[in-house]
């Protein structure tokens, strides 16, 4: 092999190892919060995992792809404490292609671990939500989305356009409307609209959509 071939050997091998380096990057970020409100703004992200963390501590995790440098912003007050995320650089030449194909375009992945009984509010436009059976009141305000709840422990409400709901919800108040989308509960289609109330229930799940498709477990 001469030196030309050599060079140009060792240059696809650096942009390579660069390139995967670049694509794998992560950061996070911890702190501590007095306030009872919690409010993650999911502008720029593709999905959106929130858990319960083991300690007093809010932890945030991102991880995108498609632009140079990504950035946890941080508010924190008495009152309520913000997270959101902030995407710089230059786009990627496959972002750019993609512009013409969807929407969904940063791969941008956040995981964000919050104490218990802490309310928790979630702001966004096109965004998959995963909540892992949180300890948390929760508040999901988006356009369109799949939002995976798993099981409900704590007073849930979900707004959305459109997309898909998925529920586990014993023992809860449950208050259910798809103007267009089709509601399942445990299975079985239901019309427009579906409510439960029993006195001695001490949470609720209340999912307002145009068109989104919901399913219910409550069995």
């Amino acid at each position: 092999m001469n030196k030309s071939s050599m060079k140009k050997s060792f240059g696809f091998i650096f942009l390579l190892i660069f390139g995967v380096t670049f694509s794998q990057k992560k950061i996070s970020k911890t702190f501590k919060s007095l306030s009872k409100e919690i409010n993650i703004y999911t502008k720029g992200l593709d999905n959106l995992q929130i858990e319960n963390s083991n300690s007093d501590l809010i932890e945030v995790f991102l991880s995108a792809e498609s632009y140079d440098d990504q950035l946890i912003e941080i508010e924190n007050t008495t009152e309520r404490a913000n997270v959101k995320f902030d995407f710089r650089g230059t786009e990627t030449r496959e972002v750019i292609f993609r512009k013409f194909i969807t929407k969904r375009l940063q791969k941008a992945n956040a995981i964000v671990k919050i104490p218990k009984n802490k309310q928790v509010y979630v702001f966004g436009e096109n965004v998959d939500i995963e909540s892992k059976s949180i300890n948390n009141n929760l508040s999901i305000y988006i356009d369109n989305g799949i939002v995976k709840l798993h099981t409900i422990k704590a007073n849930t409400i979900v707004k959305l356009y459109a997309g898909n709901v998925y529920a586990t919800a014993k023992k809860t108040d449950v208050k259910i409307i798809s103007n267009l989308g089709k509601i399942l509960i445990d299975s079985a289609i239901c019309k427009k609209k579906y409510l439960t109330k029993t006195p001695v229930f001490t949470k609720k799940i209340d999912v307002h959509s145009i068109k989104a498709n919901i399913f219910l477990t409550t069995k």
